[in-house]
């Protein structure tokens, strides 16, 4: 039975992930520690898409996705992420995309709106996947890397992954539309959404 507390037991998990730090460890020390990436340049159409990392919470799983108006022009936003997946060769993998994730969980639902983001200003977005098995003989979807374009139509560009998005047999991705969102993304979860690429099957509306 589908525990109804599932997607905002995932939310507070993106957050609490982001505000709590660990104890230091002399072996991650700032001498030791790798390089930071480094933050991805500003699109030709003036936005950055930047992930903000997987949470897990009683087998449901959600990314989110962060996008902010690096411009000096105001950006119209209005839809869901068009997002595709590639497996570790840079291959494209089939993936039925979910506007709302309703087949997958509730609580992802809202309606996408129009947003004006302004220089600075920021729009937030989630991905929402389980990681599920109903056939033991099928092979496992894995996505390591992933392309996001603000909405389907527009330019996708390389999202940076911390970790596999691991569909199990399902291959089903769940998105949220977009939601303007507080300009710090290490506070606040962003919202799922995405229509498809060349090599994803959208899920029929009726």
């Amino acid at each position: 039975m589908r525990n109804a507390a599932a997607p905002a037991v995932l939310l507070a998990a993106l957050t609490l992930t982001t505000a709590c730090a660990p104890m230091p460890d002399p072996a991650t020390s700032p001498e030791h520690a790798p390089a930071a990436s480094p933050t991805p340049a500003c699109t030709p159409e003036g936005i950055r898409i930047t992930g903000l990392g997987v949470s897990a919470a009683m087998g449901l799983r959600a990314m989110g996705l962060d996008l902010v108006n690096c411009g000096n022009q105001p950006y119209e936003l209005r839809g869901y992420p068009a997002v595709a997946l590639r497996d570790a060769d840079g291959q494209p993998i089939v993936v039925r995309i979910i506007p709302g994730a309703k087949p997958i969980t509730s609580g992802f639902d809202d309606p996408p709106t129009r947003l004006v983001l302004r220089p600075g200003e920021h729009a937030g977005a989630a991905l929402i996947w389980r990681n599920l098995f109903t056939d033991p003989t099928a092979t496992p979807t894995e996505g390591t890397r992933l392309d996001a374009a603000p909405v389907a139509g527009r330019p996708a560009y390389p999202v940076e992954l911390d970790g596999p998005i691991d569909l199990g047999n399902t291959g089903r991705l769940g998105v949220s539309a977009w939601k303007r969102r507080d300009p710090d993304p290490t506070t606040e979860p962003a919202t799922p959404s995405g229509p498809p690429s060349s090599v994803v099957v959208p899920d029929n509306p009726l």
